[in-house]
């Protein structure tokens, strides 16, 4: 898809979309439970849709509703010994369902699209395959999982990826036997872990948290709460935030929870350090331009923020550092080089270090065109980067978005944008 953006000046009232990380986990642990769960779920996504299509395969039913899904669990007594699980090109359905899928002892392979096969398995990969799974070399498609897991300690390093935490708190408790996930050096993301306990939690799963290791009795069960909501998406409702701060215009969102786990509602916080303008009242969220200037951040827990932040970077007055981010190397592009030749080609100073990038602000962008790589955060960043071009910005390939947030050109244009795409 190529969407062409010309003279777009946005504003107004948007809601939330429903937030990809707790789709993931709701769902998984509804299809893990022992009744029916209904999740309320406002929206959908290619990656939403993976974990889905994975859960089906394992033998959960969804059915879809007007405002969500009503789930019924996978029936362990009937599952096939054999089985193909469609994961796309989403990291979260992978590595939250490996752990899952090794407790079950059956025959089963992962299909895997994009650059999901390059993306790091180790140390999840050493721990499983010394407690009882039987793996593929890493970056193998299909990868397949045979054996089944076994209770015990399993150390992990707590900066390379979240995700491979919240799969082993998902499949443990289910394990005979008493497990513990001791971390070997500080914990990234920590947030995105705390959303995995809530829900685990919600799902009636007992454990203890001791410092940097995690207490996990064995043959528990999933018990269904009946129903669940998936709160609003700030990885998302970023994009339209932070066009707010650099258009001419205040953006208003609602449906956002300010008291939620979601790590991403720091863009609030980073905002404000730019100097935005940011007022909250009666549940709405509105963001203004002020005087932006650069600022330096720590990416480390919010890596999925860097795009839309070196966007704002790239019109702050001065000098903007973000560090820390150097695993956005391995996400649907390498994340660090495609926002910074992407906002170059639109006009902006931005270079590269090993783990960030510096970004000098300009006053205007020029606008052009480019390629969204793949990868649906530099789709967006660019639509909304285009908001300070004086040229229109084309970007090929945008249907990237879809990943995420597939309605993201449609609710572009809701908010008075110009932007055509075929």
């Amino acid at each position: 898809m190529r969407a062409e953006i010309k003279g777009t000046d946005l504003k107004g009232e948007i809601a939330a979309i429903a937030s990809k990380s707790m789709a993931h986990r709701y769902m998984i642990c509804a299809a893990l439970a022992d009744t029916q769960s209904f999740v309320e779920c406002h929206s959908t996504s290619e990656d939403i849709e993976a974990t889905i299509a994975c859960l089906t395969a394992l033998g959960a039913h969804f059915e879809k509703k007007n405002n969500g899904y009503m789930i019924t669990p996978i029936d362990r007594t009937v599952m096939q010994e054999s089985m193909s699980l469609p994961c796309k090109e989403s990291g979260s359905t992978f590595r939250f369902l490996l752990p899952v899928a090794a407790t079950f002892g059956k025959d089963i392979e992962f299909l895997q699209e994009g650059r999901l096969p390059l993306r790091p398995l180790s140390p999840l990969y050493e721990e499983m395959t010394s407690h009882g799974a039987s793996m593929s070399p890493q970056g193998e498609n299909p990868f397949k999982c045979e054996g089944k897991l076994t209770a015990g300690t399993y150390r992990l390093a707590g900066n390379v990826t979240s995700q491979f935490i919240s799969g082993l708190l998902f499949a443990l408790p289910m394990l005979e036997g008493d497990s513990r996930i001791e971390l070997t050096s500080k914990l990234e993301s920590k947030l995105y872990v705390d959303m995995t306990l809530q829900v685990i939690r919600l799902f009636g799963i007992r454990l203890d948290v001791e410092d940097n290791v995690y207490v996990i009795p064995g043959n528990q069960k999933y018990r269904s709460p009946k129903e669940g909501i998936v709160e609003g998406d700030w990885s998302n409702a970023a994009f339209w935030l932070c066009a707010g701060a650099i258009g001419k215009n205040p953006i208003t969102m609602t449906g956002l929870d300010e008291d939620s786990l979601q790590g991403d509602k720091a863009i609030i916080r980073i905002l404000k350090e730019f100097g935005a303008d940011i007022k909250s009242e009666n549940g709405k969220l509105t963001v203004s331009t002020g005087v932006l200037k650069g600022i330096d951040i720590d990416a480390a827990d919010i890596p999925d923020l860097v795009p839309i932040m070196a966007a704002v970077a790239a019109v702050a007055e001065g000098k903007t550092t973000i560090y820390n981010a150097e695993r956005l190397r391995l996400k649907e592009s390498d994340r660090l080089k495609t926002v910074s030749e992407t906002l170059n080609i639109l006009g902006a100073d931005v270079s590269e270090t090993d783990d960030g990038l510096v970004i000098n602000g300009k006053q205007e962008l020029v606008g052009g065109t480019v390629n969204a790589s793949g990868d649906h955060r530099i789709a967006m960043m660019a639509a909304i980067a285009a908001l300070r071009c004086k040229n229109e910005v084309i970007i090929e390939n945008a249907e990237a978005v879809n990943k995420s947030y597939p309605a993201f050109f449609e609710d572009y244009n809701r908010l008075s944008g110009k932007v055509e795409y075929k």
